[in-house]
């Protein structure tokens, strides 16, 4: 019944959209198919989503080709043509590890206020996993939402995602319920997410293809755009007795940073890393050409960071080659 109506759906909006090539134009049926763990939860009254100006990936195109290109998935869309450059495994679920923070992000700036204060719980300042990337701020630190959001998209600060959760939606776990149902509003229905940072969860995946709505949603916010072209932040905050403290963040993303260079004729204008041990090495990245196309570019699980910034190289070269 359910993949009845959804084909209906698919029918009706190509009739009165006219004749416009459809693989540009629509969501693959492969998106919202009936057999979707999240098509339950996907309510029909956001048909609105089928008139946004995206891409899709028909399955005879979402196979690679390149041998060049081994990860686990790999994306190149040109957003401003709405075109797909390349397309390898972009709906196979995968780990997002650190992209997680993207949809941090998109709520966080759906929900919150900026200007907002927000104290460090014990539960923020106490991340105990092993590897995970923490700002180091200690219970009681007293900083701006807007504090947070640039340390968890600069520096990746899982402490940092974990507080701003807790201050937009007054639990990590309400917070969630909140990413999750953003994440179907746009079209990411193919995703789940059980924690605001990426950290591992055998039940916390996405795909490629659901990495690009989410990207493609925060390009809406200036506040974004900007924070993730930073090669730092500066963040200014109060510890629990009322000193000032004050610490800088670099950018993980070695494009922003200096350490990796973009291909030639392209400018990476910045993005999202990713690393943990079953998701492998990620990034997601926005880029310009000469004439100011935009391009997402998607790499899930390379096999370590060398590969990941020359396969992602290796994908950009393509919105220049094409």
């Amino acid at each position: 019944m359910k993949k009845t109506i959804i084909s209906c759906i698919l029918i009706c909006v190509m009739l009165f959209s006219g004749c416009q090539n459809t693989s540009n134009q629509f969501l693959s049926f492969e998106l919202f198919s009936a057999e979707s763990e999240s098509l339950s939860d996907y309510q029909l009254s956001q048909a609105d989503f089928f008139s946004k100006d995206l891409v899709i990936v028909p399955e005879e195109v979402n196979i690679g080709g390149d041998a060049e290109l081994t990860s686990g998935a790999s994306l190149l869309v040109n957003i401003s043509d709405q075109k797909v450059l390349y397309a390898d495994h972009v709906y196979d679920k995968l780990y997002p590890a650190s992209l997680t923070k993207l949809l941090t992000a998109l709520v966080v700036l759906r929900y919150g206020e900026l200007t907002d204060s927000v104290t460090i719980s014990y539960n923020a300042s106490h991340i105990t996993e092993i590897g995970a990337k923490v700002c180091g701020y200690e219970e009681g630190d007293v900083m701006t939402l807007e504090d947070l959001l640039n340390s968890l998209l600069i520096y990746s600060g899982n402490d940092a995602a974990i507080a701003a959760a807790e201050h937009v939606g007054g639990s990590v776990d309400a917070f969630v319920e909140l990413m999750n149902e953003e994440a179907v509003k746009i079209g990411a229905v193919h995703s789940h997410f059980v924690n605001p940072n990426g950290l591992h969860d055998d039940n916390h995946y996405t795909t490629a293809y659901d990495m690009y709505l989410i990207l493609n949603e925060l390009l809406e916010y200036d506040t974004f755009r900007s924070i993730i072209s930073s090669t730092s932040c500066t963040v200014n905050y109060e510890d629990k007795d009322g000193k000032m403290k004050q610490n800088t963040f670099d950018a993980t993303n070695q494009y922003i940073s200096g350490e990796a260079e973009a291909v030639d004729g392209l400018q990476v204008i910045g993005g999202k890393t990713g690393t943990t041990s079953k998701a492998g090495n990620c990034l997601i990245l926005l880029s310009k050409d000469q004439v100011d196309n935009e391009y997402i570019s998607v790499i899930l699980k390379a096999t370590d960071s060398d590969a990941l910034y020359s396969q992602m190289s290796h994908l950009l070269s393509k919105a220049v080659d094409k």
